[in-house]
């Protein structure tokens, strides 16, 4: 007889899943998680980075006046509003799946790629275009410290430190 289970239909099987009439399939795959602390860490920076963009992105859409006496006056308040929706939407999404346990690595890349892209822009335009006000380099500061943590998580997960 062969491997336990192997040899005869009504002993189960440790290979697969005993079917009736003594067919058998392959066991689904076992999905592992790392434990709660490797993950914890995640969790909370996708809950933080969406609560400040939430508060950022609703910002102007609540109270313009106060939004561009720290940021300068805007042309485009409509493009204001429109960014400020999509930050916001952005923001609301990372804090829902920071509560639902392990981040999913759409999550990871939606909160890594937003956080550069927007430390980009602000670099560029109030950096180097000096076209939009300064204190858009403190936000650059802010994004780019968010987009190195997630750096780090993505390759302590590649380490084998947690799913990547």
């Amino acid at each position: 007889m062969g491997p336990r289970g192997a040899g005869r239909p009504d002993q189960g099987s440790s290979l697969g899943v005993q079917m009736s009439g003594g067919a058998s399939r392959a066991a689904p795959p076992v999905r592992t998680f790392p434990p709660v602390s490797e993950w914890a860490g995640e969790r909370g920076l996708a809950a933080g980075q969406g609560a400040f963009y939430v508060a950022t992105g609703a910002w102007p859409l609540v109270h313009m006046p106060s939004f561009e006496a720290v940021t300068g006056p805007k042309l485009e308040r409509w493009l204001v509003r429109t960014v400020g929706v999509l930050v916001a939407t952005i923001g609301a999404t990372l804090a829902l799946g920071a509560r639902r346990g392990p981040i999913a690595p759409e999550l990871r890349l939606l909160a890594g790629a937003s956080a550069a892209g927007l430390a980009a822009i602000d670099g560029w335009y109030a950096g180097r275009r000096r076209r939009i006000s300064p204190v858009y380099l403190v936000d650059a500061a802010v994004e780019l410290g968010l987009a190195g943590a997630w750096l780090a998580f993505a390759r302590r997960g590649a380490r084998g430190g947690g799913e990547p």
